[in-house]
C-alpha cells in the first residue's frame, strides 16, 4: 500500500509483500480456496489458504544451517487468493488456471496453497501449455485417479491423463494407503502408466533410496509437485480432507523434501489442508513448514531447470 494509505494489505505468507503480478519475483505465493464441497463429512478446506499463511508467522526467514534467507533470495511475493466459489468447479478452474498463468507469467515458481485436490487439474492445464512434457510427482495418500466419472478431488490426475496434459510414465503417487471408496484404484493408475508407491513400500525401501529411483526416471523433465498433506499421519496432521492412518511422521515428511534435490520442480502445491478439523492450528503449522523447506531448496538451486 501507498505510503500514508489508511488500507492494510491482507495477510501474507510470511508477511511476504502483497502483489497483483509477479513483477521480477523468482517464486510467488497463490491461495486456491476451493473445494468440492461433497465431502460426506469433512468440508472446509476453502478455509486452508488463510490457516496456512496465518500459522506461517511463526516462521522465521533464515535458514540456520546455510544462513540463506529464502524470501529475500527469491524476491518471494504473495500474490493472493484466486476468485473462486467452492461448489462450482466449471467456473472455479477456469479462474485458478488464469491465475496460474499470472503465476507463471513472469517465470517464477509458483507455490500455490488449496483447497482440496480437485485444483490440481487446472494447475496442470496451466502448466502443460508451457511445459508439453510435464511430469507429476504426487504425494498423497490417495491417488486422485479413480476409475470414476467426473470432476472432483479424486479424479484430476485421471482426468490429467485423459486431457493429455502429463507424461503418466515419468509420474509417481507416493504415501497411497489401503483404504478407498471404489476398489480397482490402483489397478486402474496402473493402467493409466502412473508409478504408485504405497507408505509401506516407501518405509520398506527407505526414503533416500524410493525418491533416488523416482529421479533416475524423471530425469531432467519438469515436475509438478503436488503435495497432499494426508501424506502425514494424523497424529501430526489432523487437519485434512482424508485422514488415514500410518502415514508419515513430521521428520520423515520434511526428509521427503529434502530428497527431492535434484528434480526439476516448476511449480507446487500444498493442498487438502482443513481448519475447521485441525487441533490448535497444528496441520496448517505443519503445510507452511513445508513450503518453507521447499522455498528454502529453491533458493539454493536445488530444483535445477
Amino acid at each position: 500500500m501507498t505510503e500514508g494509505s489508511p488500507f492494510r494489505a491482507p495477510m501474507t505468507f510470511m508477511g511476504v509483500p502483497y502483489a497483483a503480478s509477479p513483477g521480477n519475483a523468482k517464486a510467488v505465493v497463490l491461495g486456491v480456496p476451493f473445494d468440492c464441497g461433497n465431502h460426506p463429512q469433512r468440508v472446509g478446506s476453502r478455509l486452508g489458504p488463510f490457516a496456512i499463511r496465518e500459522q506461517s508467522q511463526l516462521l522465521r526467514p533464515w535458514d540456520a544451517d546455510s544462513g540463506v534467507n529464502p524470501l529475500e533470495t527469491l524476491g518471494l511475493l504473495d500474490l493472493g487468493d484466486a476468485d473462486v466459489v467452492s461448489g462450482d468447479v466449471t467456473s472455479s478452474y477456469a479462474t485458478t488456471e488464469r491465475a496460474m498463468d499470472v503465476a507463471l507469467s513472469g517465470g517464477a515458481l509458483p507455490v500455490a496453497f488449496g483447497g482440496d485436490g480437485a485444483i490440481a487439474l487446472p494447475q496442470m492445464r496451466a502448466l502443460a501449455r508451457r511445459h508439453p512434457d510435464l511430469a507429476v510427482l504426487h504425494i498423497d495418500a490417495h491417488t486422485d485417479a479413480y476409475p470414476i466419472e467426473g470432476f472432483n478431488n479424486a479424479t484430476p490426475f485421471a482426468r490429467a491423463f485423459q486431457e493429455g496434459l502429463v507424461d503418466p510414465r515419468q509420474s509417481f503417487h507416493v504415501g497411497t494407503r489401503r483404504s478407498t471408496m471404489v476398489p480397482g484404484v490402483y489397478e486402474y493408475g496402473r493402467q493409466l502408466g502412473y508409478g504408485i508407491i504405497s507408505m509401506d513400500q516407501l518405509m520398506q525401501d527407505g526414503i533416500a533410496q524410493t525418491l533416488g529411483r523416482i529421479r533416475e526416471t524423471i530425469g531432467g523433465r519438469p515436475v509438478y509437485l503436488c503435495f497432499d498433506m494426508d501424506f502425514f499421519d494424523p497424529s501430526v496432521a489432523p487437519g485434512v480432507c482424508t485422514p488415514a492412518w500410518g502415514g508419515a511422521s513430521a521428520r520423515e515428511g520434511l526428509e521427503l523434501i529434502r530428497c527431492l534435490k535434484g528434480l526439476n520442480i516448476v511449480s507446487i502445491d500444498i493442498n487438502t489442508i482443513s481448519p475447521p478439523h485441525d487441533t490448535g492450528g497444528m496441520s496448517a503449522f505443519l503445510a507452511a513448514t513445508i513450503a518453507f523447506e521447499l522455498l528454502l531448496m529453491a533458493a539454493k538451486g536445488d530444483f535445477h531447470g
